[in-house]
């Protein structure tokens, strides 16, 4: 996995949206006016802070010790950094980041949803 197969991927949900809200170099992707996923990198490797429910966050980090961080500079009850060094499978982040676009999708208010549609 990498930055460019994570922005393609939520590119292509509805209402979904790259920005550069805090550095021309971090990627976010938003659905709406809130963000669902924000890449960086973690040491030598990208990575990517995506959206988590918290009893998940800590079941995912057990199963993926040392590839899933308690999100960096996030919440790290409601974020998990994904790292991509191998350790999880492109389908799981993949999952991981539709997971994540459907938490943040859920939490907006009935009419932000009713414009992006």
């Amino acid at each position: 996995m990498n930055h460019a197969k994570i922005m393609e991927a939520g590119l292509e949900w509805v209402g979904s949206s790259l920005h550069y809200p805090f550095d021309p170099n971090l990627p976010v992707l938003f659905v709406g006016s809130k963000m669902f996923a924000l890449l960086g990198r973690t040491g030598e490797h990208e990575s990517v802070n995506l959206k988590v429910e918290p009893e998940e966050a800590w079941l995912l980090r057990q199963q993926y010790p040392g590839s899933v961080l308690p999100g960096y500079h996030m919440n790290k009850k409601h974020w998990n950094t994904v790292v991509f060094d191998g350790g999880v499978p492109d389908s799981e982040v993949h999952a991981m980041l539709e997971h994540s676009y459907q938490l943040v999708w859920n939490k907006l208010t009935k009419r932000e949803r009713a414009e992006l549609k």
